[in-house]
């Protein structure tokens, strides 16, 4: 493990400004869940490190007169867990995270900073239409969740820009969503394939509907073949084992210890029927 120079920020303009000054030498701790663990590994040489606990404005939860909930970048993700009634949908992803150990300590900012595509919330946040609020010099702009990944391990962020909130719109009364993990494994593992799903349902049609997946290509990825044959549909006739199919389309996924690249695009499938099936019809589709 490298030796690094620790530098607490006391506000978001701290920060950014220790940012601004160290520049591609810095990384920002947050839980660090992933930070401590790569530069263990030697995977990363960090000199400077800026400690964002300190800063109380990226902590907590709050419920925006709009109805939009605003989550802190620091919020842990046991936090979101425990406050079900918030985001639900958010809550049931965040749950299948590793352990709650781990739950504890890691952060929703940290988590999508990583952007490491197996991770559990960046699909929900998607599905659920989030954004994700960053400050830099210039001050703070808004980047949709489902825009903020680049590539493996990759963000959107500016090397001087701290994310420092994710806002989730209200959904509409009509709405369903929810979250499908499938790990052939132990349940603290990486998924092989995660779906993510939204949709609004009314007067028996589906007026809204966002489809997203982790683990099957180098970031997270929006089904929008998925959405485009579901959306304006009949929820009750709607032919889902066909619209699934159309998930191909979205992924690449990459052979590993967790299947092979056909067995992901096969599961991709399969699991995305089986959450539509929930989504349309409130129920689950066992085949």
């Amino acid at each position: 493990m490298t030796a690094f120079a620790y530098h607490p920020a006391a506000s978001v303009a701290e920060a950014v400004s220790l940012l601004g000054r160290y520049g591609e030498d810095a990384q920002m701790l947050a839980g660090g869940t992933s930070l401590m663990l790569l530069n263990r590994l030697g995977f990363l040489d960090v000199e400077h490190v800026i400690g964002l606990h300190g800063i109380a404005e990226l902590h907590g939860i709050t419920r925006e007169a709009s109805g939009t909930t605003a989550i802190g970048a620091l919020t842990t993700l046991r936090e979101i867990e425990r406050a079900p009634e918030t985001v639900p949908a958010l809550a049931e992803a965040v749950r299948q995270v590793a352990t709650v150990r781990i739950r504890n300590q890691a952060t929703l900012g940290g988590n999508l900073a990583h952007a490491d595509p197996a991770q559990d919330p960046p699909p929900m946040l998607m599905a659920l239409g989030a954004t994700a609020h960053v400050a830099g010099p210039g001050g703070e702009r808004a980047i949709p969740v489902s825009e903020l990944f680049t590539g493996y391990l990759e963000t959107a962020l500016e090397p001087d820009e701290l994310l420092v909130r994710v806002s989730v719109p209200a959904p509409p009364p009509t709405a369903r969503a929810g979250y499908l993990k499938f790990l052939p494994r132990t349940k603290d593992d990486f998924a092989t394939v995660s779906v993510a799903g939204f949709a609004d349902v009314a007067d028996g049609r589906v007026t809204d509907v966002r489809v997203a997946l982790g683990s099957v290509a180098s970031t997270p990825v929006r089904a929008v073949r998925v959405e485009e044959a579901v959306r304006g549909a009949a929820a009750d006739t709607c032919d889902i084992a066909e619209a699934a199919e159309a998930v191909r389309t979205a992924i690449a996924p990459a052979t590993d210890a967790r299947g092979s690249a056909e067995y992901k695009a096969d599961m991709a499938v399969v699991c995305v029927r089986r959450l539509l099936s929930r989504l349309l019809h409130g129920r689950s589709e066992g085949r």
